[in-house]
C-alpha cells in the first residue's frame, strides 16, 4: 500500500518520492522512481552501542537485481544474483561516502543502509536515485542523521549542462560529474564528488557547481517538506566519552599528548609517541577501574584530541605532522622498465607512498565480458589495484580484493581512460596491476601516476601521460579558518577533513574523487583545491617525463602479435567458411593465432610469432580481397571440365578458364595443355552478376608445353 507521494522536477525530469507499508519494521523506507527506473532504500539501526571502536559501523548495500532489467542472468548452473559486480560495489561506495559525513561524532550503534534497484528502464540511472532515497529514509527514520543531502549527476554535451543526463548522453558528453550536497548557512556545501571527464579544466568543474545549486536546493527542500508530514522523532544517544573518565584522561595527559604531536620529530610515521601515551593510559584506566570497561573510552577520547591538535597546529602554525607546509610536496621519483618479462613496468614514490604497476597486453580475445543489470558487453582496459598488509607494516589475511580496493582501481581506470589510444589503432587489451609496497596516503594516486608510467613503458601510444594528487583540508569548525593540504599522507588523512583526489593531464582533469568528514565545502574551498592539485599535477608530470619522455616506440618483444583489418561484414561467413571450417583451418596452419571478428568487419589476429600473424593475416586478406577485371594471378588448376578448368587465384575464390581461353589455336581437351595441380598466370576478363569470375590464360601470357601428348 502506498502511503503518501510527494514529487519533484530536476533537470526537466519528474522524480517521485513514495512511502509504503512494505518494510514496515524497517527504520525508514522508501521507494524512488525517475521514468521508469525505481529503485527503494531501507535503513535500519541496531540497538546495541559497539563500545571501544575508533569508527562509525555503517554498512550500505546496493542491489541490482536481473529482473529490474527484465532479464535472467548468470551461468546455465546459476541463475541467481550472488556476489555483485563492481559496478554495484561502487554505488556503494558513493552513497556511503555521501551519507557517512552527516552522522553525529559520537554516534556508535551500527546502522545499516541497504537499496535495491526494483526496475530499471535503461534510461534513468539507479545510482542518482539510490543516493536520494538514502537520504530521505534516514531523514524520515529515528536514526541520527543530520541530513537531508541532495545528490544530481551532470552531464555536458557541447558545452551545454545536463541534469541527470540519459546514458546516450553521457557518452557523448566530455564530462561525467556526480555532486552530493547539503544546504547550511544559506549556501551548497558539496560533501562528495565523483568525475570521469575528457580534460576539462578546473573552471568547467566550478561552472559545473554553480549551475547544479539550484536543482540541489530545490531536491533538499523537497526532502524536508516531505519529511515534516511523516518523519520520525530522532533517537537520544550518550557521548562516546563519560564526563568523569574524561576528566581523568585529561589529568593523566596533561599537555604530554601535545607535546608529542606538535614536537614530533620531521618525516613520516612519527607520532609513535602518542601511541605509546594511548597505551599508557589505558592500563592506567583499567587499574584504576577494574572489570569496569573505562579503558574502551580511550579510543574516542584520543581520535577526537589528536584531531583537534593536528588540526590547530595546521591552521594557527602551518606546521603538518611531519614538518611540511601546506603547500609542499613530499620527494618524488620514479622509475620505469624494472622487470624483463613483462609487457612494461613502473614505480613512483611520493615519501614513503609506493606504487609498483605492471602491464600486460592482450588480444582482443582477452576482453573481459562483462554481464550486468545495467552493463553488459565487453572491457578492453583493465586497472587492478592491490593493497597488501605488509604496505603499512602490519600483517593480516589475504583475502580477495574489498570494497575500498575496487573503487581506488576504478578511479584510476577512470582517470587514465580518455588518453588511451582507439581500438583501431591498438586493438590490444591493456590489464595494469598496481601493487602498492608502501602506503602512507593517497595510493589511489601513485596508482595512476605509476600505470601511466607501466603504459609508457610498454609502448601504449597514450594521447598525453596523467598524474594524480589527493588535497587535504583543515578547517576548525568552530572559527571557520581553514587551511588547504598539498599531498596529504596517513595522519592528515585520517584525522584531517578532506581527501580531495584529482588526476588529468597538463591539458585538463580526468577524474576526481573527493570524501569529506566534516558537513561540505564551498565554492571557495573547492577552487583552492583544484588550483593546488593542478599545481602539484604539473610537477608530478614532469618528474615522469625527467623518466620517460614519451611512450616507446616499440612494444616488448614479449608482447603478442596483433594484425588487424577491417572488411566488408558481408564476407565475414566466408572468412569463418561452413561450421567455422575455414578459420578452424587457418588458425591450425598458422600456429595456433587466435582470430576475432566483430560484427562491424573488424578483424583481429593475435600471436606469439610475427611470421604467423603474417600467414594468417595474408590468408584473411586472399579471402576478403575483391577481385577486379584485369588483374593477373598465379592460379592452381583445381578441376578439368570437357569444357574449361576452374583456377583457384586466392584462398575460397575460383574462376573459369573456357577451353578457348587456353592458348589461341584450338584444342581438344583441356588436358592437352594442362592438368589438375599446374599454376599458371590467369588474367581476369569478367565477373558476371552472380559473381562468377571468367578467367582467360591466352592474355596472362600463357604458354603451353611443346609436347603436348606427354600433357595427356
Amino acid at each position: 500500500m502506498i502511503k503518501d507521494t510527494f514529487e519533484v522536477e530536476v533537470g526537466g525530469k519528474k522524480i517521485t518520492i513514495k512511502t509504503t507499508n512494505w518494510a514496515e519494521q524497517a527504520g525508514g523506507s522508501c521507494l524512488v522512481q525517475c521514468g521508469e527506473t525505481v529503485v527503494i532504500a531501507n535503513a535500519t539501526m541496531s540497538p546495541v552501542v559497539r563500545e571501544g571502536i575508533d569508527f562509525f559501523p555503517l554498512t550500505v548495500e546496493y542491489e541490482e537485481k536481473f529482473y529490474a532489467a527484465g532479464k535472467i542472468l548468470g551461468s546455465r548452473f546459476l541463475k541467481r544474483e550472488s556476489r555483485p559486480t563492481d559496478e554495484a560495489v561502487l554505488t556503494s561506495r558513493i552513497i556511503d561516502r555521501a551519507i557517512r559525513p552527516l552522522f553525529p561524532t559520537d554516534f556508535k550503534r551500527e546502522v545499516q543502509v541497504i537499496v535495491t534497484c526494483l526496475s530499471w528502464d535503461g534510461e534513468n540511472d539507479s545510482d542518482i536515485l539510490g543516493m536520494i532515497a538514502s537520504s530521505f529514509a534516514l531523514l524520515i527514520s529515528s536514526i541520527p542523521w543530520q541530513g537531508p543531502l541532495a545528490s544530481i549527476r551532470i552531464g555536458r554535451v557541447n558545452g551545454e549542462f545536463i541534469f541527470n543526463p540519459t546514458y546516450e548522453q553521457r557518452a557523448a558528453g566530455d564530462m561525467d560529474l556526480t555532486f552530493s550536497a547539503i544546504a547550511k548557512d544559506n549556501d551548497i556545501l558539496i560533501n562528495m564528488i565523483e568525475m570521469g571527464s575528457k580534460e576539462v579544466s578546473e573552471k568547467d568543474v566550478l561552472d559545473a557547481y554553480e549551475a547544479a545549486k539550484n536543482e540541489l536546493q530545490k531536491i533538499i527542500d523537497f526532502q524536508i517538506k516531505a519529511a515534516k508530514k511523516i518523519g520520525k522523532t530522532k533517537e537520544e544517544f550518550l557521548p562516546a566519552v563519560e564526563l568523569d573518565i574524561e576528566n581523568e584522561i585529561k589529568e593523566f595527559l596533561g599537555d604530554k599528548l601535545d607535546k608529542a604531536i606538535t614536537n614530533a620529530p620531521a618525516g613520516e610515521k612519527n607520532l609513535g609517541a602518542a601511541e605509546l601515551l594511548k597505551t599508557d593510559l589505558i592500563k592506567y584506566l583499567a587499574e584504576k577501574h577494574p572489570g569496569e570497561g573505562k579503558e574502551k573510552q580511550v579510543l574516542a577520547y584520543f581520535e577526537k584530541e589528536i584531531e583537534r591538535i593536528i588540526i590547530r597546529n595546521i591552521v594557527e602554525k602551518d606546521h603538518r605532522p611531519d614538518g611540511r607546509k601546506s603547500t609542499e610536496i613530499r620527494p618524488l621519483s620514479c622509475e620505469v622498465g624494472l622487470l624483463p618479462r613483462v609487457h612494461g613496468s613502473g614505480m613512483f614514490f611520493r615519501g614513503l607512498t609506493r606504487v609498483l604497476s605492471i602491464l600486460t597486453l592482450g588480444g582482443p580475445g582477452d576482453q573481459q565480458i562483462l554481464e550486468g543489470m545495467e552493463v553488459s558487453g565487453k572491457k578492453r582496459f583493465l586497472h587492478h589495484y592491490n593493497f597488501p598488509p605488509y604496505s603499512t607494516g602490519e600483517t593480516g589475511m589475504m583475502r580477495g580484493p574489498k570494497r575500498r580496493e575496487l573503487g581506488h582501481g576504478a578511479l584510476a581506470e577512470k582517470a587514465l581512460i580518455p588518453v588511451l589510444p582507439d581500438v583501431e589503432k591498438f586493438p590490444y587489451t591493456i590489464r595494469i596491476v598496481s601493487e602498492v609496497m608502501s602506503s602512507n596516503g593517497s595510493t589511489s594516486q601513485a596508482s595512476v601516476c605509476a600505470a601511466c608510467i607501466a603504459l609508457m613503458d610498454a609502448g601504449v601510444p597514450i594521447k598525453s601521460p596523467v598524474a594524480g594528487i589527493s588535497i587535504g583540508l583543515a578547517k576548525d569548525e568552530q572559527t571557520g579558518k581553514y587551511k588547504v593540504l598539498t599531498d596529504i599522507q596517513g595522519p592528515e588523512d585520517h584525522y584531517g577533513d578532506m581527501d580531495f583526489k584529482v588526476a588529468g593531464t597538463k591539458d585538463g582533469i580526468t577524474a576526481i574523487q573527493m570524501d569529506i568528514k566534516i558537513d561540505g565545502i564551498d565554492k571557495k574551498i573547492m577552487e583552492e583545491a583544484l588550483a593546488r592539485a593542478k599545481d602539484a599535477r604539473l610537477k608530478i608530470l614532469d618528474i615522469i617525463k625527467e623518466q620517460i619522455p614519451e611512450p616507446r616506440k616499440a612494444l616488448s618483444q614479449y608482447a603478442p602479435k596483433i594484425f588487424s583489418m577491417m572488411i566488408n561484414p558481408s564476407k565475414i561467413g566466408e572468412v569463418v567458411g561452413p561450421k567455422g571450417s575455414v578459420i578452424n583451418k587457418i588458425i591450425e596452419e598458422c600456429g595456433g593465432v587466435s582470430i576475432d571478428i566483430e560484427d562491424s568487419g573488424l578483424v583481429c589476429v593475435t600471436g606469439q610469432k610475427q611470421e604467423d600473424v603474417d600467414k594468417a593475416a595474408n590468408w584473411i586478406k586472399s579471402i576478403v580481397k575483391e577481385i577486379e577485371i584485369g588483374e593477373v594471378f598465379q592460379g592452381t588448376v583445381r578441376k578439368i571440365m570437357d569444357f574449361g578448368a576452374f583456377v583457384d587465384i586466392l584462398p575460397g575464390q575460383s574462376g573459369l578458364v573456357h577451353i578457348s581461353k587456353f592458348v589461341p589455336y584450338q584444342i581438344k581437351s583441356v588436358k592437352d595443355v594442362v592438368k589438375e595441380g599446374d599454376i599458371i598466370p590467369v588474367k581476369v576478363t569478367g565477373i558476371d552478376d552472380q559473381g562468377r569470375i571468367n578467367l582467360s590464360a591466352i592474355e596472362a601470357g600463357f604458354k603451353a608445353p611443346k609436347n603436348l601428348e606427354n600433357r595427356k
